[in-house]
Formats: C-alpha cells, structure tokens, sequence
C-alpha cells in the first residue's frame, strides 16, 4: 500500500527525470509506503535504460527509515516509454524482501504503476495489487 504522497511523489519523480530512469526508497511502516524517498540514479550504463542505488545511497535510506521510526520498505523506479513491468535486468539485481514499484513514463508523463515481489528462488518477480491510501 502507498500513502498519496508517496504515489505522488513517485509519479512526479518519474516526470522530471524524464527521459532517464529516477529511482528511490520506499519507506514504511507495516507494508503502508509513507515516503517515497527520492534518491540519485548512479548508473554507469546509461539512465535512458538503468538505474543504480549506490550503497552510501541505501544507507541515506536506512537512517530516513530509523528518523520516521519506519523501515526500508523496497524501491522504486520509473521505466520511460516502456511497460511498468519488470526486466531481465531488474531481476538479476534485485533482491529478497524488498518490494519494487515500478512507473511507466510515456512521453513524459506517468502512467501505470506496478508493484513486484522477488520469489524466494529468485527466478522471478510476483505482481502484487497496488492501493493507494487517501491522505490523512
């Protein structure tokens, strides 16, 4: 489940890094997302098609999750002008536990937003139903 703040937030993230891929953390607490911490795409290979959390960033999240009296709930991040469905390369990079949002951006603008759970033999991602909680 997602907050609206953290909805919107992911979809505004994923507007203004676009053509390139925004990424950043999903913080919460008893699997409700309420901050959607914006975090640097540190990719060498090229934003338009990847992202990368760099570790003194997930570390950045973890002490944002400790301040809220929360946890590190996943990540997310935005695929422009492609399907908000996982890839061959978010697989292999992705790990147990976390659950990973993903945004479609078409043309600047987001659309579909998904969420992806890594099955415990790791040969692929489960869809789980995304539902966003009216703000307080």
């Amino acid at each position: 489940m997602l907050c609206a703040e953290a909805d919107t937030a992911i979809r505004r993230h994923g507007r203004e890094a676009y053509p390139h891929e925004c990424c950043g953390a999903l913080i919460g607490r008893e699997q409700l997302v309420v901050e959607a911490l914006a975090l640097p795409n540190a990719t060498g290979e090229g934003s338009r098609r990847r992202f990368l959390v760099r570790p003194a960033d997930y570390w950045v999240a973890e002490r944002r999750a400790a301040e809220l009296g929360a946890a590190l709930l996943g990540f997310y991040h935005s695929h422009p002008d492609h399907p908000a469905r996982p890839s061959r390369y978010d697989l292999d990079h992705a790990w147990p536990v976390f659950a990973y949002v993903i945004v479609a951006v078409e043309g600047g603008e987001p659309r579909a937003l998904t969420s992806w759970r890594l099955r415990d033999d790791r040969s692929a991602f489960d869809e789980e139903p995304v539902v966003v909680e009216p703000s307080a």
